[in-house]
């Protein structure tokens, strides 16, 4: 029988570049369910739920401003300390998410991926969106303690139009996200200690950049060893749209895009190759 009979063929995929990533539209509705999947089991049969999206940078943001601020002494500006903290640890936490889930996509669904043929991109896609809705929470507690010093009559906020680059932002973090996660996964098919050295990575990149410490207090000669972590300008430009400080620089942020855009293509690179054969070590 001529081929032209089938209506689906199966071939096997050699290439680097054989990625078929048109087929994630054609499972959208999968993709979906795994949105829906990874929210709700999350924190399933926990008293709290949801809410412990606004306890973590909460609480986080009370604990730095109590350690940096009021011991350490660090300047920040006019800036309410919880306000500095948490405009920092909202935009990271996405990122943080984002880069930890999808680094154990193959080994948290290896029954699944064994069963069934879906295009395997579709899991890792599916958590970073659906980290959108905990950043959304986690946003929703950061507007409201902003809304409480804007209208205070002291006000020392000045929000500008850089806000409506917060799209942009989300978009260069989940790439970041997706495309070190995507590597990670890949390898701890045979390595699987690199999970526990990807926590330690995410606290060094934290840490690398103006989340906790402001730019402005490291010495000048070593402050571009922060502006290599890509990190940095998108935590500046959130913190100089919604309070008015640090700075945007736009070079940065192409910086940014730009680096992210690589390891994001070598991500989807490296697991296109990894999940043909991950089911043989996993």
């Amino acid at each position: 029988m001529n081929k032209e009979h089938w209506t689906f063929i199966i071939r096997a995929r050699t290439g680097w570049f054989d990625l078929k990533l048109g087929q994630l539209w054609e499972y959208r509705d999968l993709i979906s369910i795994f949105v829906k999947r990874d929210f709700s089991t999350a924190y399933k049969q926990t008293i709290l739920g949801p809410f412990w999206h606004l306890l973590q940078p909460l609480v986080s943001s009370l604990v730095f401003s109590f350690v940096f601020s009021y011991i350490g002494r660090i300047p920040h500006g006019e800036i309410p300390s919880v306000l500095f903290y948490l405009s920092g640890i909202v935009p990271f936490s996405y990122f943080s998410d984002c880069t930890t889930r999808t680094s154990s996509i193959f080994t948290s669904n290896a029954n699944l991926f064994g069963k069934v043929y879906f295009p395997r991109l579709a899991a890792p896609l599916a958590v970073v969106i659906s980290n959108l809705i905990k950043f959304g929470i986690q946003m929703f507690l950061f507007l409201t303690i902003w809304m409480i010093f804007f209208f205070r009559p002291d006000n020392v906020l000045h929000p500008n139009l850089y806000i409506l680059l917060l799209p942009i932002m989300l978009f260069i973090m989940a790439l970041l996200g997706l495309g070190i996660g995507l590597i990670i996964s890949s390898l701890t098919i045979r390595y699987r200690d690199l999970t526990n050295l990807l926590g330690f990575g995410v606290q060094f990149l934290m840490y690398m950049s103006p989340v906790i410490l402001p730019v402005s207090i490291w010495p000048e000669k070593v402050q571009w060893i922060t502006y290599v972590n890509p990190l940095s300008p998108i935590v500046d430009t959130f913190r100089y749209g919604f309070l008015g400080i640090s700075g945007f620089n736009g070079m940065h942020l192409l910086y940014s895009f730009c680096v992210s855009c690589i390891l994001f293509l070598l991500g989807i690179l490296i697991f296109n190759k990894a999940e043909k054969n991950f089911i043989d070590t996993v």
